[in-house]
C-alpha cells in the first residue's frame, strides 16, 4: 500500500488463503451496469465529472480499472486558495453493486487490486492517495493543510463526485493507517458510508501515555522466542562501534545521508530499537525460527542481516524518511507516536530512546501537536459508531491501543484474529467471528440473502477468492509507522 524501499521484502500471510476457495477465479465476463450505463461507457462518465482526468487504464478481465487525477482544494475551508491533484483508481465492475471506498492512508497503488470487503460484496472500489504523498501533493506544500479533517474532505468530494454513477450502497475501508483513515472519515462525515471495515487501526487517545505497548511486548507470543528478540537487539547495540563502521560503508555505497535524523549514530540506534515492535507486525510466531539463537556467539554478519531483514538500515537515513514525511508530520502534530521502554538492555547502551516523529521530518516544516484531535475521534467512536467493524491481531504492537465501542454504538464490533499480525483480516477470525462480520458487510453493503440475514453463519464472500487481485501480503515496511 505504499512504496517499497530497496530491501522491501513481501511476507505472505496464511489468512489469504483462508477467505474462500484457495485457487484463482476463473474469467470472469465483462462487467456491465445499469439503468443505460455499460463498462463500454464508464470511462465517459468519469470524465464528465468536473475535475476529473484520466492518467492510465489497465486491463484485468471482468471489470475496468482507471487511475485518475482528481483536483481538490489545498485547503477545503478555503476552496478558492488553490488546487492540486489527487490520484484515485477506480476498478469497476457495475454500477449495479455496491462500492468500497479503500485508503491505505499513503501513496495508492497502480495496481488492479481487490481489498477483502470489495471481495465479500462484489462490488467496485474506488481508492484514494493520501493528500501530500507525492504525487498529490500541492505545491507549495503547505504542510498546516495536512490533518484529517482535510483528508476526510477529500474522501468527501470525491464520493460526492461518484455517488451519482455508483448509486448503491458504500462502505469505507484501510488497513492501518488506512484503518484510521476510513474511522475519521466516519468521524467528520457520518453520513457518506453505509458502512466501515477498519483494519488494524491504532487509537493513540493520549500520547504521552503509552504503557499498554510495553504490556503487550511483556506477553506477546512465546518467552522463548521474546528472548531471542530481545537478545538479538541488545546485541546490536553491544556491538555498536563494529556495526556502525558497517552502517558507514553501507551508507556510502548508497549514497545515503543522515540530514534529517542528525547523525547516523542516532538513525543506527532508531534502526535497532525498532527490531522487536517490526519483528511482531509483520511476522508470524512460527518464524522466531528463523532468528539467531544464540545471539552472543552469533557473527556481526548475523546480527546486521537479521536487524535489516526486519527493521531496514536505509529506514532512517534521508532517502528513506522522504516519502514518509508526510506520516511523521501527521504523527507529530494529530496521531501521536508510541514510545516504549526496553527493559531487557541495560541504560548505558541506550543513547536516544524512541525518537520523536519531530526527528524524522526536516526542520524546515514546523510541527505543533494538538492533543485533542485523537480524543475527540475516539469519544465519537465510543459514542457515535453505526455499522462500524474494527479487526485486529492478536499479536500485532499497533494492536495495543485499540479503538474500543462504548454504550452508544449501535450495531458496530471490534474482533481479534488470533495468532495474526498486521496483516490480520476478517478472513482470520475465528469461524463465529468470521461468519458474523461478513454477514454484517453485506448487510451494510446492501446485499445480504434473505438466508444470510436469517442466519450469520451462512455467510460467505460473494465473489470468488482470485490469488492474483485479492493478495493478503503484508509488506515489510522499514521503520515503524502503521
Amino acid at each position: 500500500m505504499r512504496k517499497a524501499l530497496r530491501w522491501l521484502l513481501a511476507l505472505t500471510v496464511l489468512i489469504g488463503t483462508l477467505s474462500t476457495a484457495g485457487a484463482a477465479t476463473a474469467a470472469q465476463p465483462e462487467a456491465t451496469g445499469t439503468s443505460g450505463t455499460t463498462s463500454e461507457d464508464i470511462k465517459d462518465r468519469l470524465l464528465a465529472i468536473p475535475g476529473m482526468s484520466l492518467i492510465q487504464e489497465k486491463p484485468y478481465t471482468g471489470y475496468r480499472y482507471f487511475v485518475l487525477n482528481y483536483t481538490q482544494p489545498v485547503d477545503h475551508r478555503h476552496p478558492s486558495k488553490g488546487t492540486f491533484q489527487q490520484r484515485i483508481t477506480v476498478l469497476h465492475k457495475d454500477t449495479a453493486r455496491p462500492t468500497v471506498f479503500y485508503t491505505g492512508g499513503y501513496n495508492v497503488s497502480t495496481t488492479p487490486s481487490r481489498r477483502e470487503p470489495t471481495q465479500i460484496v462484489d462490488g467496485n472500489q474506488v481508492s484514494m492517495e493520501y493528500r501530500f504523498f507525492t504525487p498529490s501533493r500541492p505545491a507549495p506544500a503547505d504542510w498546516s493543510k495536512l490533518d484529517i479533517w482535510q483528508a476526510a474532505s477529500d474522501q468527501h468530494r470525491i464520493f460526492q463526485a461518484l455517488k451519482p454513477i455508483y448509486g448503491k450502497k458504500w462502505i469505507s475501508t484501510g488497513g492501518s493507517k488506512g484503518g484510521m483513515t476510513a474511522t475519521y472519515y466516519e468521524r467528520f462525515y457520518p453520513r457518506d458510508m453505509d458502512g466501515v471495515v477498519a483494519y488494524v487501526a491504532p487509537n493513540d487517545v493520549v500520547n504521552q501515555e503509552d504503557s499498554a505497548y510495553d504490556r503487550f511486548f511483556a506477553g506477546v507470543g512465546t518467552k522463548e522466542c521474546r528472548d531471542k528478540l530481545n537478545a538479538v537487539q541488545r546485541e546490536a547495540l553491544v556491538r555498536r562501534e563494529p556495526l556502525e563502521k558497517k552502517y558507514a560503508a553501507y551508507a556510502a555505497d548508497n549514497g545515503y545521508t543522515f540530514t534529517t535524523i542528525g547523525s547516523l549514530d542516532r538513525a543506527y540506534e532508531a534502526v535497532v530499537l525498532d527490531y522487536v515492535w517490526g519483528f511482531w507486525q509483520y511476522s508470524l510466531l512460527s518464524d522466531c525460527d528463523a532468528i539467531p539463537a544464540d545471539a552472543t556467539h552469533a557473527t556481526d554478519d548475523d546480527i546486521w542481516n537479521s536487524v535489516d531483514s526486519i527493521s531496514g538500515f536505509s529506514a532512517y537515513t534521508d532517502q528513506g524518511l522522504e516519502n514518509y514525511t508526510p506520516y511523521y508530520y501527521q504523527a507529530g502534530t494529530q496521531l501521536g507516536a508510541p514510545t516504549i521502554h526496553f527493559p531487557n538492555i541495560e541504560k548505558k547502551y541506550i543513547r536516544y530512546g524512541y525518537q520523536p516523529p519531530r526527528n524524522f521530518v526536516p526542520r524546515s516544516i514546523p510541527m505543533k501537536f494538538q492533543p485533542s484531535a485523537m480524543r475527540d475521534v475516539d469519544t465519537w467512536v465510543r459514542h457515535n459508531a453505526h455499522h462500524m467493524l474494527f479487526v485486529y491481531g492478536q499479536n500485532d504492537p499497533w494492536g495495543a491501543e485499540r479503538f474500543r465501542l462504548g454504550s452508544g454504538a449501535r450495531d458496530s464490533y471490534v474482533f481479534t484474529a488470533p495468532g495474526l499480525n498486521h496483516g490480520a483480516n476478517v478472513a482470520g477470525l475465528v469461524t463465529d467471528e468470521k461468519a458474523l462480520a461478513t454477514a454484517r458487510i453485506l448487510e451494510w453493503a446492501g446485499v445480504a440473502s434473505s438466508t444470510v440475514r436469517s442466519d450469520p453463519s451462512a455467510a460467505k464472500p460473494l465473489a470468488a477468492f482470485d490469488a492474483k487481485l485479492d493478495r493478503r501480503d503484508v509488506e515489510r515496511e522499514p521503520a515503524l509507522r502503521p
